[in-house]
Formats: C-alpha cells, sequence, structure tokens
C-alpha cells in the first residue's frame, strides 16, 4: 500500500507538471518553438549539471572498493538491457530502412526498451519507501545506467544526419553536453579533486540538477498538446512498449537476480530501476536534436499513467 501510494503522489505531481505544459501549449501563451527552448535547456544546462553532481558524489575510489559487487551488478543488468533492446526495437518497427523517419522511430523504441524513468520517478519511490540507506544503494546500482542512458542511449537518441559517416555521427553525440559533464564529474570524482569544488558550485549543481525532472514533465506537455490526444491514445505499439517496459522486463530481471542468489533487497532495486515507466529522455533529446517527439510524448503519458497500478502490483507479486 505504500508503494502505491507513493507511486500515485509521484504521478500526480508529474501530471500535474504535464496538464500545465498541455494547457500553456493548448493556450498559445508559449511561442511555438519553446519546447525547443525547452529541450535545449534540459540538453545544455539541467541534464549536464544533473550529471556532473551525480558522477562527482557517487563515482569515487572509495564508494567503488567498498560497493563494487552493486556496481557490478547494476552495470550487468544495464548492459544486458542494452543489448535485449536490439532485438526488442526490430519488432516495432521491422523495416527501419526504408526511410530515415522509420530509422529514427526504431531508435526512440531502442531506449525505451533499454532504459526506464529509473532517475526522476526511481529515486522518489526508493527514497519515500526504504529510506536513505537504500537510496543510497539505490545510486550506486543505477550508476551504470546513468553512464549507460547519457553516453549510449543519448547516441543512439540524437538524428543521424543523412550522409554523414558513422564516426561523424558518433563524434557528435559523444560532444554532446551530458556527455562531456559525465565524463567531467568522473574524473573529479575519482581523483577526489571534487572535494576541492567549492561549496556555492555543488549547491548551484544541485539546483539546476534538480529542475532536470519538473522541465522535462512541462516539455512533455508541450509536446502531447502539439498532437491530437486520440492519435496518441491509439497508438498500439505504445501499448505493447508500455507492457514490456512495466510487466515483460522487470519480471524478467528479478527472476534472473534471484536465480543468480541474489538477496531481497538487490531484487528490490532490479525492479524498481527496471520496471518503471518509460523515460521522458524520448521526449527531451528527440525536441532538443531535431528528431520526431511524438512517439516519445504517446510513451511517457501512457506508461506513467500505467505505472500507478502496475509498480505496486510488481512488487506484491515478485517482492511481497
Amino acid at each position: 500500500m505504500e508503494v502505491f501510494k507513493l507511486t500515485l503522489t509521484q504521478m500526480l505531481l508529474m501530471f500535474v507538471l504535464m496538464a500545465l505544459g498541455f494547457a500553456l501549449k493548448k493556450g498559445k501563451k508559449l511561442p511555438d518553438q519553446a519546447h525547443v527552448v525547452m529541450a535545449r535547456l534540459e540538453t545544455y544546462a539541467f541534464t549536464p549539471a544533473l550529471m556532473l553532481y551525480s558522477q562527482m558524489t557517487k563515482c569515487t575510489v572509495e564508494n567503488f572498493s567498498v560497493y563494487w559487487t552493486l556496481i557490478l551488478a547494476g552495470f550487468l543488468v544495464t548492459l544486458s538491457a542494452v543489448l535485449l533492446s536490439y532485438p526488442l526495437s526490430r519488432l516495432f518497427v521491422p523495416h527501419a530502412g526504408q526511410s530515415a523517419a522509420r530509422a529514427y522511430q526504431r531508435c526512440v523504441y531502442q531506449y525505451a526498451m533499454g532504459f526506464g524513468n529509473f532517475g526522476f520517478m526511481g529515486n522518489f519511490i526508493i527514497l519515500g519507501v526504504f529510506g536513505s540507506d537504500m537510496f543510497f544503494r539505490y545510486g550506486l546500482f543505477t550508476l551504470g545506467m546513468n553512464i549507460m542512458s547519457s553516453s549510449f542511449g543519448l547516441y543512439i537518441l540524437i538524428p543521424k544526419e543523412q550522409g554523414a559517416s558513422f564516426a561523424q555521427n558518433l563524434k557528435k553525440g559523444i560532444f554532446a553536453p551530458p556527455i562531456i559533464a559525465m565524463i567531467c564529474g568522473m574524473v573529479l570524482g575519482l581523483t577526489g579533486l571534487s572535494r576541492y569544488m567549492p561549496e556555492f558550485f555543488i549547491k548551484a549543481l544541485d539546483s539546476a540538477g534538480n529542475c532536470q525532472g519538473p522541465v522535462a514533465m512541462l516539455l512533455a506537455g508541450l509536446v502531447i498538446g502539439g498532437y491530437g490526444m486520440k492519435e496518441m491514445l491509439l497508438n498500439k505499439k505504445v501499448y505493447v512498449a508500455s507492457f514490456m517496459r512495466l510487466i515483460v522486463l522487470p519480471t524478467a530481471a528479478v527472476l534472473i537476480v534471484r536465480a543468480l542468489g541474489g538477496d531481497q533487497g538487490l531484487q528490490i532495486l532490479t525492479l524498481i530501476a527496471v520496471g518503471t515507466p518509460l523515460g521522458l529522455n524520448t521526449v527531451v533529446y528527440p525536441s532538443a536534436y531535431g528528431g520526431d517527439p511524438k512517439t516519445g510524448a504517446s510513451m511517457a503519458m501512457i506508461s506513467h499513467t500505467l505505472s500507478v497500478l502496475t509498480i505496486p502490483l510488481m512488487y506484491l507479486l515478485l517482492i511481497g
């Protein structure tokens, strides 16, 4: 019941912000390109600040030496999900080579199958239900997910330039601000230089990073407001993707962790990290880089609504 209440509270918070963005779009209170400006703020300011702060505080030699098994377990779960995202995305978009639009849509589904909203929503549930100690462990468990979603995940969501070589497209992804911030944060954390950073700088990063989630919700509402609700709700593939993300993938992940001898705590971390709804980066990065955010917005709206029921249900059935 506690998991249900916290999930519902988080959903209501998210939907208030999405509804506000939707109302602003429908009421034409913002310029037509407002969603692009907000997406670029996310890409060039809020997400880099979040990544820099997170890696500076979590990616340390001390954490690696003490909690290396927990970090390794999270990385293996992430790697398995990323590898599985390749064949799964082909089920949703089987003939991607026919057009650039279909190829990009496959990338959106690939990200959706590889990463859920393990950060903004997962953090809220873990901290609210299980306390600060489990929240710290969750941060270390999802360290690999943060790194992979901000590097590989960002790379696949950046639209590929037609006629550009693989190296050119790869360079475009590697030098994206969130990846640069992540690498800088890892260097500062592992070398211990982060302890010499001024306190006001650390607080500024933390404050800017806290804007990432709410602004992403507003952005999702703006994008949804630009399309017909009926059209988005009738996208059958999104329901299948939501079923995979909310039911199939977390069930498989938890059962495998249990079969390999993982304790209940590790199973809980796995369930929340893998069983959260489809992430909002499928709205943020397409909007920032000129891709089509429509499918991502539909995923955000539908999967987050369904997760109010699926997360407590999966916890009851798998952990209970």
